[in-house]
């Protein structure tokens, strides 16, 4: 039986179109409110059809020293091109992208996660120092 970390996928975000990319600051002051964006397709595209999507990114924080992370926020994504006429017949796509700010006394790591309903499970990662 696999276990749950064993499905996440991880690559290159320039190269493949599945991973979150997480876009903040590299440093911070402490309490400073800082601003997160994690986005699927920044490099590469990823279609956005009503059978090939991103149906949710999920942020979290892991503190230093700390055993586990605190969720920031999940996102989902419902318009995908759906309409009562049939798939990928209304105008309205989503794009997967997301933006949280929070606030830290503590350097870390910022972690992401997506989903994507035919390629599964993607993460990705991106170290924040506190000064």
């Amino acid at each position: 039986m696999a276990e749950f970390k064993e499905l996440y996928q991880a690559a290159d975000w320039k190269k493949e179109k599945h991973v979150p990319v997480i876009e903040a600051k590299d440093k911070a002051a402490k309490d400073e409110l800082i601003t997160v964006t994690v986005s699927v397709g920044k490099e590469i595209p990823h279609p956005n059809t009503t059978a090939h999507h991103i149906r949710w990114i999920e942020a979290y924080f892991l503190p230093k020293d700390e055993k586990f992370p605190y969720e920031l926020g999940r996102f989902e994504f419902s318009a995908h091109g759906e309409s009562a006429q049939g798939a990928d017949t209304s105008t309205v796509y989503v794009h997967p992208e997301a933006i949280v700010k929070f606030k830290t006394a503590k350097s870390g790591t910022i972690l992401a996660s997506s989903y994507c309903n035919i390629h599964g499970l993607w993460q990705s990662f991106k170290e924040i120092a506190i000064e």
